[in-house]
């Protein structure tokens, strides 16, 4: 994570710099929610491992994989609305 003490105030950068600081910022929030989709996605293979092989006559209750599921879209909405600001960062000329 970045620490923010590190980053140089934005009144004191030029403004190309300022969108590169932003930014990244902006990649890193994606790389976090994509690491965390990638944690959710290995809980969920998790809990189906534990299903018993081989058994069509066992149906079993999982209330756990709806609130995986609803987390996973949540995190989805949110990467692609970071992915739009950052296209949206990049479009202003300036290289991001």
């Amino acid at each position: 994570m970045l620490n923010l003490a590190d980053t140089p105030p934005l009144v004191a950068t030029s403004e190309a710099d300022r969108q590169r600081l932003i930014a990244a910022d902006l990649r890193l929030l994606i790389a976090q929610i994509e690491t965390s989709m990638r944690r959710i996605a290995a809980a969920m293979d998790r809990e189906h491992s534990n299903d018993p092989e081989g058994s069509a006559d066992v149906f079993i209750l999982d209330d756990v994989t709806p609130r995986y599921v609803s987390a996973n879209a949540a995190l989805n909405a949110c990467r692609a609305g970071l992915g739009h600001a950052l296209q949206c960062l990049s479009e202003s000329g300036n290289p991001a």
